[in-house]
């Protein structure tokens, strides 16, 4: 299991760009997947704070990625 701590928006769409080019997959195939636009998926990756939490998991399920909380 590889676990990455996620701070801020910028850093969790970097894990999510991350995974879906090991994955080969486009942004198109990642929304379509996931049914959320691509714009949202560009955002996403991009780390804008406005995603809506729904879509996220959407995304994340996609690509094979789960999040968890962790208590400091």
């Amino acid at each position: 299991m590889d676990r990455t701590q996620i701070r801020t928006p910028h850093d969790l769409g970097g894990q999510v760009r991350r995974r879906r080019t090991e994955l080969g997959l486009t942004q198109t195939e990642v929304a379509d997947v996931s049914r959320v636009t691509l714009r949202f998926v560009s955002e996403l990756e991009n780390g804008k704070e406005s995603a809506q939490l729904a879509g996220i998991q959407r995304v994340l399920a996609a690509l094979g990625l789960d999040w968890y909380l962790e208590r400091r």
